[in-house]
């Protein structure tokens, strides 16, 4: 195998499939990054762990074709940091030379045979705005469970019927749904899948620059979901199991309500959760035009600070665990904020909208359980 092809390109393309190669992998071939060189002009990296595969072709002068495994993550520091000007890439034995400038590299070669064969992906189901997409998914993969105590939780759910997609994500003390449009091949399309929420995020910031995302949903019980931008396709292995009906938790009425600015929130309650100790909560005390924010108690560090609010019903006050709450205000991308409360001891629902007086924006709701504070 022989070919040259731009830095650039070389460094973008490796990094994208080798952000999937896993650090520790159970086989020492899934460490590796697959080449093909194509007598057509086409280079084809791919890379595969069994849940997460990802393929990308891009143009490069072909000289002898053929295909070779090597280290995947070696590969991408490599080319990251070479000069920028053509890279010379050939097989010599069981090695694989990579040349550029005056700087040699010479890596060895992975048995090709013992490389998985990556998953097809599903037949195309419709597309998406990819800038929309990538805030969805991160709006709701904040929610999602870090821990494996409870596997699907730490899934995104995602649910299609006709053109609107939601998507919902929960650890159990917090919970994230996005309402959105995208453009099926179908218009009666109806599909449910539980995405692992870190490759669905990792998926989305990646493909997310592009125009449109392509989504394509596994038949037949495969058990995939597929996503393709430009020349760039991506294959995840879904979460087994019933998602808890969580929609459940959203409460039925509203007792108070207080708009905020979001920024100025969201200041506020970092500076003031500098003295919460580990999962200690901050206080909320809403009265008539502001929110007085407090952490702290007893002979511990203190702090307190106010921002202006409109209060809509009867002052309340409310504590939440800071770090969930500053997800929430980081997540709901409005200049302005709107929590809905019942009473102090049950879930608070968070939105956003576009000015003070404005209708909130329900296409994202991020609900937050309270907890109790050590007066």
């Amino acid at each position: 195998m022989k070919f040259r092809v731009e830095r650039d390109v070389l460094a973008e393309a490796v990094t994208w499939v080798a952000r999937g190669v896993p650090a520790r992998p159970p086989v020492p071939v899934l460490a590796g990054v697959l080449l093909e060189a194509s007598e057509d002009g086409s280079l084809t990296l791919s890379a595969f762990d069994y849940e997460v595969s990802a393929r990308i072709t891009v143009p490069a002068d072909v000289a002898e074709a053929g295909q070779v495994l090597v280290l995947g993550r070696l590969l991408a520091d490599i080319s990251r940091n070479l000069p920028a000007k053509p890279i010379d890439v050939s097989t010599d034995g069981a090695k694989l030379t990579v040349t550029c400038g005056s700087s040699r590299f010479s890596l060895r070669e992975m048995p090709v045979g013992d490389y998985p064969t990556l998953p097809a992906p599903p037949e195309p189901s419709g597309t998406i705005a990819g800038d929309v997409f990538t805030q969805a998914v991160a709006q709701v993969s904040i929610a999602a469970d870090r821990g494996d105590t409870l596997p699907i939780l730490t899934g995104v759910r995602m649910e299609v019927e006709g053109d609107k997609i939601v998507l919902l994500a929960t650890d159990r003390y917090r919970l994230a749904m996005r309402e959105l449009t995208w453009t099926p091949a179908s218009p009666d399309a109806s599909h449910v899948a539980l995405i692992p929420a870190r490759q669905l995020s990792e998926t989305a910031k990646a493909l997310g620059a592009s125009g449109s995302v392509q989504l394509a949903f596994g038949g037949g019980g495969d058990g995939l979901i597929g996503f393709e931008a430009g020349r760039r396709q991506a294959t995840t292995r879904l979460l087994d199991g019933e998602y808890p009906k969580v929609t459940s938790i959203f409460p039925s009425s509203v007792d108070t309500e207080a708009v905020i600015e979001t920024a100025a929130l969201e200041e506020a309650v970092k500076r003031v959760a500098l003295v919460a100790e580990r999962n200690t909560p901050v206080l909320l005390k809403f009265s008539e035009g502001q929110v007085a924010i407090e952490a702290g108690t007893g002979d511990d560090a203190q702090a307190s600070e106010a921002v202006e609010a409109v209060l809509h019903g009867p002052e309340i006050q409310i504590a939440f665990n800071p770090q969930y709450l500053l997800d929430g205000l980081h997540a709901v991308g409005q200049p302005w904020s709107r929590l809905s409360f019942t009473q102090p001891s049950r879930p608070a629902v968070l939105t956003g909208q576009q000015e003070a007086d404005s209708d909130t924006d329900a296409s994202y709701r991020y609900v937050l359980m309270p907890v109790r504070f050590a007066s």
